[in-house]
């Protein structure tokens, strides 16, 4: 797994609250400081994609694991 700097935990939460706490999250980065986003909802992989298009953040790594889904985003 790799190293991430800071770890949201949106489990339970719905679209667009995932997104919304992440960009919150983003915002106390550094540029190159990297967030992990642990979600439930399974639109929150076609959102974290259209969220890292729309920001200009790199999306890192999105996949599925035990019914929960693991996001890595680095702050551009």
């Amino acid at each position: 797994m790799a190293n991430w700097d800071q770890e949201l935990d949106a489990s339970g939460l719905n679209c667009p609250l995932p997104i919304l706490r992440a960009k919150k999250a983003l915002a106390g980065l550094q540029s190159g400081q990297v967030l992990h986003v642990i979600a439930t909802d399974p639109g929150s992989v076609k959102d974290f994609e259209a969220f890292a298009k729309q920001t200009g953040n790199e999306l890192l790594e999105s996949k599925e694991e035990g019914g929960k889904f693991h996001f890595l985003i680095k702050k551009a």
